[in-house]
């Protein structure tokens, strides 16, 4: 029987190292494997990071890090959002995880990501909104949008 996903939230420094393998390696199945696409992914953001990630049933089925203004990008950003079980949900449910983490953590009235532009219709409904032309970035469209606290 399947449970509800639990879930996680750490900083770096308080990931076991079978909790880093394992979000380090769908990190590279998704991004590298399934999307073709050869570049670094271990960028030194992850250390000043805070990862969340989703399980159910012990196995993880989705997942993000949030960056501190800085490092990955001049202002707090959500990236490598990954969903494993696609269609439930839970991509929606770690980007407002990660926007939650990214208040709390960090104090973030403004969160920037770099999306593939293909996803434009999923971020604009968590209220992203396009703050930019599109450019390539490791070989993919994307394009960078921004969120911006209403207080």
């Amino acid at each position: 029987m399947s449970t509800e996903p639990i879930l996680h939230r750490k900083a770096f420094s308080e990931l076991t190292t079978d909790e880093l393998y394992e979000l380090l390696r769908i990190r590279s199945d998704v991004f590298v494997v399934e999307q073709n696409c050869v570049y670094q992914d271990l960028d030194y953001d992850d250390q000043k990071s805070v990862h969340l990630w989703l399980t159910r049933d012990g196995k993880v089925v989705a997942l993000c890090r949030v960056c501190p203004a800085g490092t990955h990008m001049e202002e707090v950003s959500v990236g490598r959002v990954i969903s494993v079980e696609r269609g439930k949900g839970y991509g929606r449910r770690m980007m407002l995880e990660g926007m939650m983490a990214a208040r709390e953590c960090f104090g973030a009235k403004r969160i920037d990501i770099e999306a593939q532009e293909y996803a434009r219709g999923f971020y604009e409904q968590v209220g992203f909104r396009q703050s930019s032309e599109p450019f390539i970035l490791d070989g993919i469209p994307h394009i960078r949008m921004t969120w911006k606290s209403d207080d």
